[in-house]
């Protein structure tokens, strides 16, 4: 098959106007411009008229299982306020309850254009039923915690590995989620750390997100240390350095590790992720309800830190008057350019396809048109007179006009 489209925007390369993508079974054959391109003679040619056609987008942080809760929690004064409101939030939840939210947040994601998604999965007997359920990539992020429940980490760790033992799936797979470093035992990150650098498993968390948990670890007070401390979580850990430090002293820190937001820094931090190459994931909407400081990207850019964006789930995303949120890449997308004036819209696209794709241990597979690469791609109306594909794409809104995942039409074009 190829197709013909207006304007390719390879992301691994600079825009094509009046490209084309030649696709031969799940794959991409080649990238070009359409009179290089000509067809065979058993080779079907469609043309998707006034289009651009990217990359399928990668959302490096998602909680699918929470999409239903959007606009159910407004935000609070502290993220230590929002913890007990999530966690009543949960329990009143039935099995039936998570499986409709994930797969909720699995439409919206498909048809907003993600085609890969890392998910943090707080309720593992939902898979594969899940997985089968959907076309979407998905990696299961399998989350640990263990503070509270008082179990032994290596029974905790014993449990997941075996849950991710018995999947098996064509297109989705499952890693490891130790939750936060305030909400997992210090043993059990190292047990997690140990087991994923032998097993080549991708590595999940939370990561220097509030201010709160930043004053925790960095000097041992605060709303969130006085908090765990009275649901008996052992704080001798605390008053040693940030977060960043306290995962380096666990070995957690390897370019196996996807940390989502990091949103504070001590002196060194950045430097120390960018030596460990540790991926980091923004989430520009939730960050916004949270009212967090500025994300520091320059800072972690110039310590060559792979930067990436995620949706978080619609529990941390803010209502626009009455009209509930979605989980859309491309709202993040320009979240990001309203918030960050000093990056340039290629690069906001790059967070959102390429760097995600390599934190996942994807790159040159999605996020990317290029030969080789998996036929995973989406199409989006093109601006009318519009000049720089990079800036049409972000402003974009509403669904896309066709998604592509693994050579199959997942949203299929308008004929």
């Amino acid at each position: 098959m190829i197709l013909r489209a207006r304007t390719i925007l390879p992301v691994s390369q600079p825009p094509i106007e009046n490209g084309a993508v030649v696709i031969s079974g799940n794959r991409i054959r080649a990238v070009g411009a359409w009179p290089d391109l000509k067809p065979e003679a058993d080779e079907k040619v469609l043309d998707l008229g006034e289009v651009i056609l990217l990359p399928g987008l990668v959302n490096a942080h998602c909680h699918l299982d929470y999409t239903d809760m959007a606009g159910e929690l407004p935000p609070p004064k502290t993220f230590t306020d929002w913890i007990p409101l999530i966690t009543a939030a949960k329990s009143a939840w039935s099995y039936s309850e998570y499986a409709h939210s994930w797969l909720h947040g699995a439409h919206m994601l498909l048809k907003t254009g993600t085609t890969t998604v890392a998910d943090i999965e707080a309720m593992p007997d939902l898979l594969p039923e899940v997985w089968d359920a959907t076309p979407l990539r998905v990696i299961s992020f399998l989350e640990m915690t263990g503070i509270r429940a008082r179990r032994d980490p290596k029974e905790i760790l014993r449990e997941v590995v075996a849950k991710i033992d018995s999947l098996a799936h064509a297109r989705c797979s499952a890693a490891l989620s130790p939750h936060a470093p305030y909400s997992t035992l210090p043993a059990l990150l190292r047990l997690a750390a140990g087991l994923a650098r032998k097993n080549k498993l991708r590595v999940c968390t939370h990561l220097a997100e509030s201010p709160e948990e930043f004053e925790m670890f960095m000097h041992g007070r605060g709303k969130m240390f006085d908090w765990l401390r009275r649901n008996e979580r052992d704080n001798s850990d605390c008053g040693l350095g940030s977060p960043v430090k306290h995962f380096g002293r666990h070995k957690m820190l390897g370019e196996n590790l996807i940390a989502v937001h990091v949103n504070l820094l001590a002196h060194g931090d950045a430097s120390l992720l960018g030596k460990h190459r540790v991926h980091v994931v923004h989430c520009p909407r939730s960050h916004a309800y949270f009212r967090h400081p500025p994300f520091l990207r320059e800072r972690l850019a110039n310590a060559g830190v792979n930067l990436c964006l995620g949706t978080d789930s619609l529990a941390t995303t803010r209502k626009i008057g009455k009209q509930k949120p979605g989980l859309n890449m491309f709202e993040e997308m320009r979240q990001l350019a309203v918030s960050d004036k000093t990056v340039a819209p290629a690069e906001i696209i790059r967070m959102a396809t390429v760097n995600g794709a390599r934190a996942l241990g994807l790159a040159g597979q999605v996020g990317e048109l290029a030969k080789n690469a998996a036929a995973d791609l989406i199409a989006i109306p093109a601006v009318e007179n519009s000049t720089d594909a990079h800036e049409a794409v972000l402003a974009h809104t509403g669904n896309v006009s066709a998604s592509m995942i693994d050579g199959r039409w997942a949203v299929p074009p308008m004929e």
